[in-house]
């Protein structure tokens, strides 16, 4: 049973390069592992990428110099969508984070199958963040 997805979870990795004080453009990849037996997920069913851009708004809040809040917005290849996530750095160049995931508008408009909902539902991403 998985708790935040429907059918399957993943691996997420992304990488965000900054382009000012609050602004961040980045690229984020997953691919859905674990899924429901009962799919025909191939490898376009389990694989995404998008194009990010965040508003790093962690010196606008204040809370702590290593925690930063960052709303944001995706296009990938299933659809358009928003994000937001927390980070904390414990150290210069290693912290965790989570992100939370919807999409707005979805390509296919049509009735999605289970497998195209993989990367069209709501989600939660829980890890590692590394400065490098």
């Amino acid at each position: 049973m998985q708790i935040f997805q429907d059918n399957g979870t993943g691996l997420n990795a992304s990488y965000d390069f900054g382009v000012g004080e609050n602004m961040s453009l980045g690229l984020s990849s997953t691919y859905a592992l674990g899924v429901d037996d009962a799919l025909d997920a191939d490898f376009g069913d389990r694989f995404d990428v998008r194009a990010r851009f965040n508003a790093n708004l962690g010196s606008v809040v204040n809370i702590d110099e290593n925690f930063d809040i960052y709303p944001g917005l995706s296009f990938g290849l299933k659809n358009f969508g928003g994000h937001l996530g927390m980070r904390y750095f414990f150290t210069e160049g290693f912290g965790i984070y989570t992100e939370f995931n919807t999409p707005f508008a979805k390509y296919n408009t049509d009735r999605l199958t289970p497998d195209e909902k993989l990367h069209n539902q709501f989600t939660v991403n829980l890890g590692a963040a590394f400065n490098l």
